[in-house]
């Protein structure tokens, strides 16, 4: 049985932040992670046994991906295009995670961050589908605030 402090997030609606200001929401967001690359080396006791030990290297962070419906607003495909004129621009930013009613309940901050691939879902005039916008933003930092 849970405890009465236990509880589940709902992982519904999503806003990108850049900077202090939100930019965006959306309807997915992947790749909140990062990876520790394992070092092993041999260490050998007093007693003159030979044990492998495992530490910690360096640190990688995944890409962060989010889509959302086409959107008029433009801020992201401008962003995109400074590392297309090659002048990227790095920003800091967040990804804020909202309950149901609309009460921020989970933010992961970002650094040093540039948009590394943009698109949008096919277009059709034989279909009524929302056109998806997805974002692909590479950084340096990942940290879960709350």
């Amino acid at each position: 049985m849970a405890a009465e402090h236990d509880f589940e997030y709902l992982g519904s609606l999503f806003s990108l932040e850049i900077e202090g200001v939100e930019v965006g929401r959306f309807t997915q967001v992947s790749g909140l992670g990062y990876t520790a690359e394992v070092v092993t080396f041999q260490d050998t006791l007093a007693s003159g046994k030979v044990v492998t030990r495992k530490r910690p290297g360096r640190v990688s962070y995944n890409d962060i991906t989010l889509s959302r419906g086409l959107s008029a607003d433009n801020a992201l495909v401008e962003w995109y295009q400074t590392v297309l004129d090659g002048a990227v621009e790095r920003k800091n930013g967040s990804i804020v995670m909202y309950d149901p009613a609309g009460t921020e309940n989970g933010r992961w901050n970002f650094e040093q961050a540039w948009i590394s691939a943009w698109s949008a879902t096919d277009l059709s005039a034989s279909s009524d589908d929302i056109v998806i916008e997805e974002v692909t933003i590479t950084h340096e930092f990942l940290e879960r605030a709350s």
